[in-house]
């Protein structure tokens, strides 16, 4: 039996709300997300960080689904990640002392929460990230256990699409919206199941349906079914059969799948998305002048097309344009910037900006000068003098030298018959002393 997920769920509300309104052109509805996230395990705790006071439109609808609404108090600089650290220190937090938790679910886009995810995950904890395609950092969609997409959310049946302002309950004037994207060809969803298939073969392990989508997500964490127009996995199987894909035996949820023959299966061309950045890097480099200050991305879906008629992003595993250029900018090649009024900006990447040659350092031009006071230092650098008591290279340990007690001065005053004498022999000049002669003996 798969363990019971309790999951405690952290929304960025500042990050995913303009990344919903600047790439989809609609309001964040929380609750779609809580449920998504309720149909794999139990909602247990629900925050919520945000400048509330900014947020008045949202408050409502946080309430509504029982979310505990942070207050994130903005610095006078205008640090926008001070809710990035209130969020990975509480669920850090949670995870030491809350040891039925067992899941945790960010709701945000931003590449800043990598270092959480992976932290969490060193503890043995499950972890979702609910964004969006367009705006989630691929880096973090690929480290996750499983990536939902908010893409996924739109548009679905018998959900009504909530309208909400940010600042009161007034209704908006409706803007254009973007509804879910076209789904993909399910060829680019072959390669991941079959290499699914191989793996569960080599574990043999009879391929049944919720064991292959864990296996799938174990290997692709973005996996998501719904891109590929299908409302369950089930369904997905099933266009796999009629496709010719894969063969399909059992029935009511107990489907074994099995690869078939490389030579029964339709070839189809699925290229790889490093392909798309060649023609990319192109473009930008001829309209260089006109990206460089930052330009929309319809714009820029519009020179790429000019430029090559055929161009399809679904042909390299992309719903849609804009999920292409975020998947670019982490590859350096652009920068996108979501406006609420513009939409999603593009600049270029940090790869069109190399770094500049290094100058020398200050410290060259004064070389010389410090040699020449080098070299005087050396010069009137003598022996060390050796210091009684202190240790020398000698005698590292000398023997304490006593000091000598001081002799007292005397107090006796000279006679003065002796001073005297001492004049009196001072003035006399000095005789030569005489020496005597040898004495010779007589001879014998």
């Amino acid at each position: 039996m798969q363990e019971k997920l309790n999951i405690a769920v952290f929304v960025d509300y500042d990050n995913i709300e303009i990344g919903v309104k600047s790439t989809l052109r609609r309001e964040f509805d929380v609750s779609l997300a809580l449920d998504a996230l309720k149909e794999r395990g139990d909602i247990i705790a629900k925050f919520a960080y945000a400048n509330w006071s900014r947020q008045e439109g949202a408050t409502r609808q946080m309430a509504e689904n029982a979310v505990q609404m942070v207050q994130r108090i903005p610095s006078p600089r205008g640090d926008k990640n001070g809710a990035d650290i209130n969020l990975a220190l509480d669920a850090l937090e949670m995870a030491f002392t809350h040891n039925h938790v067992n899941a945790f679910a960010i709701v945000s886009g931003d590449s800043d929460f990598i270092p959480l995810v992976n932290k969490l995950k060193e503890f043995g904890k499950t972890v979702f990230v609910v964004g969006g395609k367009a705006f989630t950092s691929t880096i973090l969609q690929q480290n996750c256990n499983e990536f939902i997409s908010y893409e996924s959310f739109l548009d679905e049946p018998g959900r009504p699409e909530r309208q909400s302002s940010r600042r009161g309950d007034k209704e908006q004037q409706p803007r254009q919206q973007r509804s879910r994207p076209a789904p993909l060809d399910l060829a680019q969803a072959m390669p991941l199941v079959e290499r699914a298939l191989l793996v569960l073969e080599r574990r043999e392990v009879q391929p049944q349906l919720g064991l292959l989508k864990s296996t799938m997500l174990q290997l692709d964490s973005s996996f998501s079914e719904k891109a590929y127009g299908a409302g369950s996995f089930s369904e997905f199987v099933e266009k796999l059969k009629k496709s010719d894909f894969v063969d399909v035996s059992g029935g009511e949820g107990r489907y074994n799948i099995r690869r078939k023959a490389s030579a029964s299966v339709p070839a189809r061309i699925v290229r790889k998305p490093d392909e798309a950045l060649l023609l990319l890097r192109d473009v930008l480099e001829t309209h260089r002048q006109d990206i460089e200050n930052g330009c929309p991305a319809d714009d820029l879906a519009g020179w790429v097309q000019a430029d090559k008629a055929d161009f399809d992003s679904t042909s390299y595993g992309f719903q849609e344009f804009i999920e292409f250029l975020n998947y670019a900018q982490d590859k350096l090649l652009v920068r996108i910037e979501p406006d609420e009024e513009k939409g999603v900006l593009v600049y270029l990447g940090a790869e069109f900006y190399p770094p500049a040659p290094e100058e020398p350092e200050p410290e060259a031009a004064a070389q010389p000068d410090q040699e020449h006071a080098q070299e005087e230092e050396e010069e009137d650098e003598g022996p060390q003098p050796i210091v009684e008591g202190q240790p020398s290279v000698f005698d590292p340990n000398p023997a304490p030298v006593m000091a000598k007690p001081a002799r007292k001065p005397s107090r006796r005053k000279p006679s003065q018959g002796g001073q005297k004498q001492k004049r009196a022999t001072a003035r006399q000049p000095r005789q030569p002393r005489q020496r005597k002669a040898p004495h010779i003996g007589p001879m014998q």
